[in-house]
C-alpha cells in the first residue's frame, strides 16, 4: 500500500491515494489553513468510521439482514497535550431495514470491533479507548 501527500501553498496539501483517489488536507487556520480541506485528525475517524462500516454491512448481507441504510456517528476526545492524540473514540451505528435482528447487528458491530477493523484494533492496541454501540430502526 502506498500513498503520496503534496503541499499546495500555506497548510494546504493534496493527498493521492495508491488507488489514485485525491483529497485536499489542511491545517487549523492557526497553522495557515483556509478550511478548504478536511484536517488529518478528522480524517483518521473518518477512515475508522469507514473500515468499520464496511466490515458491519458485509457481515449483515452475509447474515441476510435487509439493510436500507447504516451510518455511523463517530465522536472523540484529544488530550490536552502536544501530541494531542486520541483519549476516547465511541462510535455509534444507526442500522435501518426490515425484520433486522437485533442479535445480528450486535454481532456485527463486535466482531468488526474485535476481529476485523484494522483501525479501530491499532489505535485500541496504541491505547485510545474505543467503545461502539448501536441503535436498529425498522423500517416500514
Amino acid at each position: 500500500m502506498q500513498a503520496r501527500v503534496k503541499w499546495i501553498e500555506n497548510a494546504m496539501f493534496l493527498g493521492e491515494s495508491g488507488t489514485g483517489h485525491t483529497v485536499v488536507i489542511e491545517g487549523s487556520p492557526d497553522d495557515g489553513g483556509r478550511e478548504l480541506g478536511i484536517r488529518p485528525m478528522e480524517m483518521l475517524l473518518l477512515g475508522m468510521g469507514g473500515c468499520s462500516s464496511i466490515d458491519v454491512i458485509s457481515i449483515l448481507k452475509k447474515a441476510r439482514q435487509q439493510v436500507s441504510d447504516c451510518y455511523v456517528e463517530i465522536s472523540a476526545e484529544r488530550v490536552d497535550t502536544v501530541p494531542a492524540t486520541f483519549k476516547k473514540i465511541h462510535l455509534h451505528f444507526v442500522v435501518t431495514g426490515k425484520n433486522l435482528k437485533e442479535s445480528h447487528i450486535e454481532r456485527a458491530v463486535n466482531l468488526s470491533a474485535e476481529k476485523y477493523c484494522s483501525v479501530s484494533i491499532m489505535l485500541g492496541r496504541a491505547g485510545v479507548e474505543i467503545s461502539h454501540d448501536y441503535k436498529v430502526c425498522e423500517q416500514e
